[in-house]
């Protein structure tokens, strides 16, 4: 009996030695590795998260938009070095890791049935905040609804239209974005006038309301350049529609359409020129043909 107490304590003993001479510094150097692409890892992240929101535009809600792309870019990061850590760290202690990774297969493609929907909004999500596709603010439209982005989250856009409604959007679902305020907007006016008016007159009456307005020092600020009138744009029997079009800044289109509206009318008026009447349609049936 003593002998095999004494065979055990020596085989306990030599691989004792064994590990202490060549698993433990192989468990130091894959923890220190860890430990040290962690840490670069944290510093390369803030870093960016600096620089961007130094070069950032967008103020405060840009802010935490680009913090929460970088954090996200982060967690998974230190998850896959973790993971491949403890692999690495099982190996070491000679632990069969192919079961727990066919285990965690099988999991993963349970867990990506149940919720490839979620999986595809955090990931539309992410790239929707990493590409800056729209803003807070920004009016937008995504997934068949038009409306001023009021929310923007890894998951869902929320929306707000003009009665005032709210749409909570997955990201999922917003495959194209339409966004009507980024960088400048640019007003679209269709003017009818009366078919016997002198086009030569109704030209220059817009291109002086075009320059009024862009010389106001009131909407100045609101115009990228001075609003152009590229003349006639249809002709019909008994109107005839010019196009105004003026370059303003982000979401300012409908107050300085609304007062180009308003000077375009009172310098109608002024000049008498007269306003072209809708074509009327008259629905019914024709008389009986007389025998």
């Amino acid at each position: 009996m003593e002998d095999k107490f004494t065979n055990l304590w020596q085989d306990w003993h030599q691989d004792l030695i064994r590990f202490a001479r060549y698993d433990v510094p192989k468990l130091l150097a894959i923890l220190l590795l860890a430990f040290i692409l962690i840490r670069l890892l944290s510093i390369i992240t803030r870093k960016l998260v600096e620089i961007s929101k130094r070069s950032s535009t967008g103020g405060a809600v840009r802010a935490q938009q680009i913090s929460t792309v970088v954090g996200v870019i982060r967690s998974f990061g230190v998850f896959l070095i973790t993971l491949v850590a403890i692999m690495q760290v099982l190996q070491v202690f000679n632990i069969n890791i192919a079961p727990l990774l066919a285990s965690a297969g099988i999991a993963g493609l349970a867990i990506g049935f149940g919720a490839q929907t979620l999986v595809k909004d955090v990931i539309n999500g992410f790239f929707i905040l990493a590409e800056n596709q729209f803003e807070v603010g920004e009016s937008i439209r995504a997934a068949g609804v038009q409306g001023t982005v009021e929310e923007i989250t890894m998951r869902r856009t929320i929306l707000r239209d003009l009665d005032g409604t709210i749409h909570v959007i997955p990201n999922s679902k917003i495959e194209i974005v339409s966004n009507m305020t980024r960088d400048w907007s640019q007003v679209r006016l269709h003017i009818s006038t009366d078919y016997n008016e002198n086009s030569d007159k109704v030209i220059q009456v817009l291109h002086e309301v075009a320059q009024e307005l862009y010389n106001d020092p009131a909407f100045h600020d609101y115009l990228v350049a001075e609003p152009e009138v590229p003349g006639i744009e249809r002709v019909t029997g008994n109107e005839v529609d010019y196009l105004m079009l003026a370059k303003v800044r982000p979401g300012k289109q409908y107050e300085v359409a609304r007062e180009l509206r308003r000077r375009i009318k009172q310098c109608f008026e002024k000049n008498k020129i007269k306003a072209g009447a809708p074509t009327q349609v008259i629905v019914g049936q024709l008389p009986a043909p007389q025998k």
